[in-house]
């Protein structure tokens, strides 16, 4: 497939010429759920926020939050499919004074797990885009078929606004083939499109160049390895704004221990449960995915509940925390490796923002490498980007929550204001 037109050529002209407005609708599709916010992008505010669960089941939940005032809103009730769900989002929205029909909509920006090497920046979607998302499913199986059944909804309900996708792998792209290529036959890797794309890209984008801010430096002159550790973990090495490496590969397997993902395994493991323990290729899959990591080693993938479990003396806990932060030093190790130069090392997403502990014993030891946290500054809780290394460390240690919905709204309304100035 031939390279999409850059952002400024984009849209088509009868797009470009309409008036533009300031709101993004933010859309993320899984299998059986629907996340989505409205932003301003005047300034970055929020107007509403929800979720829809359980579509196809009887106990579908609509939760919609408008976030200028007002409750919070919740129905239960059945919602048959993602067209169901997207218009209730929009009577909702509506309630509100902020409908899909407004002109104040400037776009839809979609989370699309898996881009591949195709898609290396934000893409206004047409029939191309769509097609080639649908190649990709063999190696997202789990995640672009929901994406593309998100969008041809909303495209179907606003076939008039500008619908773009954002690539969890686009940031990832600029890995060089050191990094990305795996170690097996060129001809039967390319065949197969085997190699490492990355995923959590778009909040690693947005930590590492908030780093860079917190840091009062600009993103070309910071080199900084971002830890998004949540119920999927993933490590980048991110050059001057750029990532030179990612934990995760082929798939969101690849990697940090995670809360039911086992992450880096000898293959041979896979060979082994086939052959002598008589599982299938379905079984294993499950195993790796949704019964290993955390919740494999100790029964939990809630490091609240570990960590809980842990004080209270559980060996398996402990045993499953050990095992945890063994893995994150090593991917703190192999990227100081990688970058040479180290300027800030960034927790973000769930258990990186808010577990202190895995915090602290991922950066023990490590003192030698000019890393180090302040336990005082550590165990300050907030929602701001914050320093918690001392003020003399070599390398600055940061809290930096991330925010993955403002970063595709920022990258959706920056691909359409260009294209309409």
């Amino acid at each position: 497939m031939t390279a999409h037109p850059s952002p400024a050529t984009a849209l088509p002209d009868e797009v470009r010429s309409a008036p533009l407005a300031t709101r993004v609708l933010v859309l993320n599709s899984g299998s059986s759920s629907v996340k989505y916010q409205l932003l301003d992008m005047r300034d970055g505010s929020r107007l509403a926020a929800g979720l829809v669960e359980r579509i196809g089941e009887e106990t579908s939940r609509l939760k919609h939050t408008p976030l200028t005032g007002g409750e919070s809103r919740e129905q239960i009730a059945p919602i048959a499919d993602h067209e169901a769900a997207l218009k209730a989002v929009a009577a909702e929205l509506a309630k509100d004074g902020l409908g899909l029909d407004s002109p104040e909509l400037a776009a839809i920006g979609h989370r699309v797990v898996h881009g591949g090497k195709t898609f290396t920046d934000p893409t206004v979607i047409d029939d191309s885009v769509l097609a080639e998302i649908e190649r990709l499913i063999p190696v997202a199986p789990l995640h672009n078929p929901a994406n593309l059944t998100g969008i041809r909804t909303a495209m179907a309900l606003r076939p008039d606004l500008p619908q773009v996708a954002v690539f969890d792998t686009a940031f990832h792209t600029t890995m060089p083939e050191s990094a990305a290529r795996y170690a097996i036959d060129v001809k039967t890797a390319d065949e197969h499109r085997i190699r490492r794309y990355g995923f959590h890209g778009t909040s690693h984008a947005y930590v590492s160049r908030a780093t860079a801010e917190l840091l009062g430096k600009a993103p070309q002159d910071v080199n900084v390895i971002v830890l998004h550790l949540g119920n999927g973990a993933s490590a980048s090495a991110v050059r001057g704004g750029r990532c030179v490496d990612t934990s995760m590969g082929l798939t969101p397997l690849e990697g940090l221990v995670m809360g039911t993902r086992s992450g880096d395994m000898d293959p041979a493991v896979i060979f082994h449960l086939m052959r002598v323990g008589g599982m299938s290729t379905d079984e294993i899959d499950t195993l790796l995915n949704k019964k290993s990591g955390l919740i494999g080693l100790c029964g939990d993938n809630d490091m609240r509940e570990i960590r809980r479990r842990v004080d209270e003396g559980d060996e398996r806990a402990r045993l499953a925390f050990d095992i945890y932060i063994h893995r994150l030093k090593k991917y703190i190790g192999a990227y100081y490796a990688v970058l040479g130069r180290v300027d800030a090392i960034a927790f973000t997403a769930g258990v990186g923002e808010n577990a202190a502990p895995v915090r602290e014993a991922a950066i023990a030891g490590l003192e030698e490498l000019g890393l180090a946290v302040d336990s005082d500054l550590n165990a300050v809780r907030g929602d701001e980007p914050r320093l918690i290394s001392p003020r003399d460390a070599r390398v600055a240690v940061a809290v930096v929550p991330t925010d993955e919905e403002l970063e595709i709204a920022t990258q959706t309304y920056a691909l359409v204001g260009e294209s309409n100035a």
